[in-house]
């Protein structure tokens, strides 16, 4: 199991949840409530499911690929530390992970 802490768009509040080895990260996201879209459901085809990883994290992720690099470019609040949780595939290495979910989401699809 990986934990996960989400943090709300406002900071106010902080979730921790605990998702098995190999979930995707937008799954683990929407199974526990968190108000992310995901509505390419994986395809990277949109930005609905931008989260902003702790800065702490984000070097123990894998890197993004171009196309999600590309994705992230349109994606609003990006940061440098942005990814998209579709492409994020749990793995213990990962254990204690923390996004932020942002205050804002643009939908590529015009959806």
């Amino acid at each position: 199991m990986t934990r996960v802490t989400f943090i709300s768009a406002d900071g106010e509040r902080r979730q921790e949840v605990d998702g098995p080895a190999g979930s995707i990260l937008l799954e683990v996201a929407q199974a526990a409530g968190q108000p992310l879209e995901g509505t390419c459901e994986g395809q990277m085809a949109c930005s609905t499911c931008h989260v902003i990883v702790d800065a702490g994290d984000f070097a123990r992720l894998p890197r993004a690929s171009e196309d999600e690099e590309d994705m992230l470019d349109l994606a609003a609040a990006a940061t440098r530390t942005s990814r998209l949780s579709c492409q994020i595939v749990l793995d213990p290495a990962m254990d204690s992970l923390t996004v932020r979910i942002p205050g804002e989401f643009n939908n590529m699809q015009g959806m």
